[in-house]
């Protein structure tokens, strides 16, 4: 029996989207918010194909959320995301004053939800903190990030060696 209102229901449809971007040849990450057990925004990488730079899964998700429940306040909403939340992401989810964020793999680089640093749990100087869980469906968002920059790789190397 699948449960409607766990992590890993949720996620599941945050790596649905993150597959929309791995066809799109974006960085596959996807975002759902969900508010009283409804999925109510959904979005994917769309950095490539809009030429913005901020245009990340978790921003997008974010924008239709707050048109969704008609304020830019986020309150009782949780965000799933596939992969840890960058800097940019990170303020953004805490200036909408998400309850919850959930992401599916770590960004031990780029991270902003306890990777290399932590904007959302335990920044005093922030207005507003959001309890994160992580590693939910982890091996499968890492898998899908892992296949695709693997496969841009040897994109590159086949677009380097085809002109010789």
């Amino acid at each position: 029996m699948i449960d409607l209102q766990s992590d890993g229901f949720f996620m599941g449809q945050a790596l649905r989207e993150a597959r929309k971007a791995y066809a799109a040849t974006e960085v596959p990450v996807g975002a759902v918010v969900v508010r009283d057990g409804r999925v109510i925004a959904r979005a994917w990488n769309q950095v490539e194909m809009l030429k913005d730079a901020t245009a990340h899964a978790e921003m997008l998700a974010l924008t239709s959320a707050q048109q969704a429940v008609g304020d830019w306040r986020l309150e009782k909403c949780t965000l799933y995301v596939t992969k840890e939340p960058c800097p940019m992401c990170a303020g953004a989810i805490v200036h909408c004053r998400l309850e919850r964020v959930v992401f599916g793999c770590p960004d031990p680089k780029a991270g902003a939800a306890g990777g290399w640093i932590n904007l959302l749990e335990s920044n005093p100087p922030l207005n507003h903190r959001c309890e994160v869980t992580s590693g939910i469906l982890g091996e499968d968002c890492l898998w899908l990030l892992q296949t695709f920059f693997r496969e841009a790789r040897e994109r590159k190397i086949g677009e380097l060696t085809d002109g010789d």
